[in-house]
């Protein structure tokens, strides 16, 4: 009897044991689930903060080398450059506004023998306090022209070589014809300041060819402190949450710290990041520590909430079960209890319901959830609004189109259902800033959008879907009045463009008949100045016919085709190699394949082969003549993939990607002219067909360009049909 009685008292215990060992397992494992996601978040908003400082970093000083690159280039360009020349080539730079920058400087070498001579060569070109002060003996290089940029006086007549840090970055930057940093040292020019005041700084350094010849003239040195440099770059790129470092690695592994700014949280970092940022022919470091729980999203109290309340409701559990098992006696008592405690907690899970829909209400972005059916779950007020629609479409998603009004970018054409970033996103693709047209009763004039869309898991193991809307109509009219207003610009400087070189001519000429006549400086340095007014009217002739052509890649309107590809390329290759400027010993080799037929615009396309000969041709080493290969072969798809490959200079490491950028030169040591729009244009051009253009080093040396374009066999197919939706777009 007592047997019997035990036995159900044993069961009630060991269910009531499980039900509370699972219960607390699960819970604890979610909460466990949910703290390693914040840990990865946290991670990752890290990740996000060092790779912006970094790019911040980055674009900074390339955009420093690159000023002192091109400043270099135009006192080089000077037949005879004086003090006055020297301060208006100058002056632009202070409205750079470069952050932490003390002086330009023009700095020459000299031997002991040479110091009277080159003090009066300075002397008579303007500089007539200019007082060289030789260290040491040997070599020197001296300071003879400054333009301060920080509102200081720049100091004239100081031998750099009495410095170690400038003196090595002189003689690197002579050696590699290229701009180099200096180790990190305290300015000569500040040794007057007070030591609180004396800032680690370093200086950036480009050699200076003058002449057909190319002769070295000297140095431009620009002088930068750090700390200034620091907070005028990393406190406007990087953020608060973090402390901020930047280091150089010294002579003898010794690493110095360059500037560094300290987060304003106060909280003990437990997150370290590190990036290696290229500033001129040197690597620094940019180091940044945060707080995880200063990090969006890096350390919160749901974790714990989650796992508290899942053992709380495994306590509940296990109470009801207990109460089941040991007896229907008390069973009513304690179900009404429980009762009671579970209406509690969906008291509390409806408010955090509230809490999270609230949120969702707040935010500026649209945000959709549906179903896998295709019906709409959630939207917040911000999607209905951008929508233009209060209600939920009640059918399909074929449905959608017609119900929101979506349509591609022209307005005009609906937008198709199964490319529908939601659609997409139902089939498991993710889709990205996907743009469209929202014309409805709402917006009657039409709403320019982005959708971002990706797939979700609902219950039952169901594939739902999320997405985010931003309305970016004004921002697509203010790029269309950018691109508009740039080649309104560039179409109406034309005009008084040929005016100015019109009468530069004509001073020309009458200079020419007055030389027989007339002799002496005032004609000389008029016809140097009239030759300065052509040659500067020419480079302006070039820079804007290069903007009317990429505003034309880009808002043309493409006149499709079919193309005899072998014909445009021989036509183009015979008007390069047929050159007035090519010694018969300096004629391009070039070698063209089999070439099939394309679908695309005659005109542009020709622009693209035009642009990348002419590239292949131009960038070949003095003295040998340039080699270049074309060829094609047909995709599966029926697409044309082009080939131009080159025995040229090539393109440096990590480069290859960003010379498609508008206005980028590459970093290889040339002085080509040129305004960095060539392959800017082809690139828009290939991309207007529906195609890619990239490309790569050549195992031979030089490098090979190559893009796609449709197929002429296939101007029915997908391809063309991209084609279009490009042209649409635009």
């Amino acid at each position: 009897m007592s047997r019997r009685r035990g036995g159900p008292g044993r069961r009630a215990v060991a269910v009531s044991a499980l039900v509370a060992l699972v219960g607390c397992v699960v819970s604890l494992g979610v909460g466990a689930l949910l703290r390693r996601a914040e840990q990865t978040g946290g991670a990752r908003q890290m990740d996000r903060h060092t790779a912006a400082a970094a790019a911040a970093v980055q674009a900074e000083t390339r955009r420093y080398v690159d000023t002192l690159r091109t400043a270099a280039a135009a006192v080089g360009a000077q037949q005879e450059l004086t003090a006055t020349e020297y301060a208006t080539l100058t002056a632009p730079l202070h409205q750079l506004r470069l952050a932490g920058a003390t002086s330009i400087v023009l700095v020459v070498p000299a031997t002991d023998g040479e110091v009277s001579r080159v003090q009066r060569t300075w002397r008579d070109r303007g500089a007539t306090d200019l007082t060289l002060t030789p260290r040491g003996t040997g070599q020197h290089a001296f300071s003879v022209l400054a333009a301060s940029l920080n509102g200081g006086a720049g100091q004239t007549g100081l031998d750099l070589m009495q410095a170690a840090a400038p003196a090595a970055a002189l003689a690197e930057s002579r050696r590699s014809g290229q701009v180099a940093v200096s180790d990190t040292y305290q300015l000569l020019v500040d040794r007057d300041l007070a030591p609180e005041r004396r800032q680690n700084s370093f200086v950036l350094t480009a050699p200076i060819y003058q002449g057909v010849g190319q002769s070295f003239l000297g140095w431009l040195l620009l002088g930068i402190h750090g700390q200034d440099f620091m907070g005028g770059t990393l406190r406007a790129a990087g953020t608060e949450l973090a402390d901020l470092r930047l280091e150089a690695d010294e002579p003898g592994g010794r690493v110095v710290t360059v500037a560094a700014i300290h987060g304003t949280t106060g909280h003990r970092p437990d997150l370290q990041r590190a990036a290696t940022i290229p500033v001129a022919d040197s690597l620094w470091t940019l180091r940044l520590s945060a707080a995880r729980r200063d990090l969006p999203g890096g350390r919160t109290a749901l974790p714990a909430a989650v796992a508290g309340g899942g053992v709380c409701l495994t306590a509940l559990l296990t109470v009801l079960v207990w109460v089941l098992a040991t007896g229907r006696e008390r069973a009513q008592a304690r179900v009404e209890s429980a009762t009671a405690e579970l209406v509690a907690e969906q008291t509390e899970a409806g408010r955090q319901a509230r809490m999270v829909q609230a949120v969702l209400d707040s935010i500026s972005d649209g945000v959709a959830v549906v179903g896998p059916d295709g019906r709409f779950l959630m939207d917040n007020p911000a999607a209905r609004a951008i929508l233009g629609r209060a209600e939920a479409p009640a059918g399909e998603p074929e449905t959608w189109q017609q119900h929101f009004g979506l349509y591609l970018p022209d307005g005009v054409t609906p937008f198709p259902a199964e490319e529908l970033p939601l659609v997409r996103a139902l089939a498991g693709e993710s889709a990205d800033f996907v743009e469209m047209m929202v014309c409805n009763a709402t917006y009657p004039d039409g709403r320019v959008i982005s959708v971002s869309a990706r797939p979700i898991d609902t219950a039952r193991g169901r594939r739902g879907a999320v997405a985010v809307f931003h309305d970016i109509t004004e921002r697509k009219r203010v790029e269309t009045e950018l691109r508009g207003f740039a080649g309104v610009v560039a179409h109406d400087l034309k005009a008084p463009l040929t005016l100015v070189s019109a009468y530069a001519e004509l001073a020309t000429e009458a200079l020419d008949e007055l030389a027989g006549s007339v002799a002496g400086d005032a004609l000389d340095r008029a016809r140097r100045g009239t030759a300065k007014v052509l040659h500067g009217a020419g480079r302006m002739q070039r820079l804007i016919n290069e903007l009317l052509d990429y505003t034309a890649a880009r808002d043309a309107t493409l006149r499709l085709e079919r193309v005899s590809l072998r014909a445009l390329v021989d036509d183009v290759v015979i008007t390069r190699t047929d050159a007035p400027e090519h010694e018969p010993h300096s004629r391009p080799d070039v070698f063209v394949g089999p070439l099939p037929d394309v679908h695309a615009d005659p005109v542009l396309l020709r622009q693209v082969i035009d642009n990348l000969i002419g590239n292949a041709i131009k960038y070949t080493p003095p003295g040998q003549a340039a080699r270049i290969d074309v060829t094609a072969r047909t995709g599966e798809d029926g697409g044309v993939r082009v080939r131009i490959a080159d025995r040229g200079i090539g393109i440096p490491d990590g480069e290859h990607a960003a010379v498609f950028d508008s206005f980028h030169r590459a970093s290889n040591g040339t002085a080509h002219p040129g305004t960095g729009l060539g392959l800017a244009i082809c690139r828009r051009i290939v991309e207007r067909h529906g195609g890619h253009i990239d490309a790569s080093p050549n195992p031979g040396g030089g490098t090979i360009f190559s893009f796609t374009l449709p197929g002429a066999a296939g101007a029915g197919s997908e391809q063309v049909t991209r084609v279009r939706k490009t042209m649409t777009a635009d």
